[in-house]
C-alpha cells in the first residue's frame, strides 16, 4: 500500500452519530492542534471526546511518522462519514414493536504543518474576501426646529 500524501488519522465504526460529531467538528477546523484540542476540553458536547482522541492520534502519527513539528500542525481538514446503522426492535402496547437505529460515524482528520505568521498572529486562516466598498455618505444632522414664542419677545 502506498503512503497518504498527508499526516492524518481515522476512528471507524463511532458510536455518536454523525450530525452530533459534525456540531463539534465545525469548532476546531481550521485551527491550530494545540488550540484545537484546548477547546474540545472544554466542550460540553460528548462528540469531543471522540474528536479530540483522533486529532491527538493525527498529530502523533504527524509528529512519529513524517518528523514534523507538534507546534507548527493545523487541523486541515475533518470528515465525519456516516457509518453502519445497527437496527434494534423495542416492544410497544398492542403487541406492536417500534424499531430505533444505532448511528455510527467515522471520523478522519487530516493535519498539515505551517510555517509560524511573520506577524505573530495566531488563530483561524481565512480566505479573504475582497470586496469592492461602498462610499461612504456623509449625512448632516436633521435641523432642530425653531422654538416659537420664548420668553422675552415681543411681549
Amino acid at each position: 500500500m502506498s503512503r497518504p500524501a498527508e499526516p492524518f488519522a481515522r476512528a471507524r465504526y463511532v458510536r455518536r452519530s454523525p450530525r452530533k460529531v459534525r456540531l463539534v467538528a465545525g469548532l476546531v477546523r481550521g485551527l491550530r492542534v494545540s488550540d484545537a484540542l484546548a477547546q474540545l476540553q472544554f466542550s460540553p458536547k460528548h462528540a469531543a471526546r471522540d474528536l479530540a482522541k483522533v486529532i491527538r492520534s493525527a498529530a502523533a502519527n504527524a509528529e512519529h511518522n513524517w518528523d514534523l513539528s507538534r507546534d507548527r500542525l493545523w487541523v486541515k481538514q475533518v470528515v465525519v462519514d456516516p457509518g453502519p446503522i445497527m437496527k434494534r426492535i423495542r416492544p410497544v402496547s398492542r403487541g406492536m414493536a417500534h424499531r430505533y437505529f444505532h448511528r455510527t460515524c467515522h471520523i478522519t482528520v487530516v493535519v498539515e504543518e505551517r510555517p509560524e505568521p511573520a506577524d505573530g498572529r495566531q488563530g483561524r486562516r481565512r480566505p479573504s474576501a475582497r470586496r469592492a466598498e461602498a462610499p461612504v455618505v456623509e449625512r448632516e444632522a436633521p435641523a432642530l426646529p425653531e422654538a416659537s414664542g420664548e420668553a422675552g419677545e415681543g411681549e
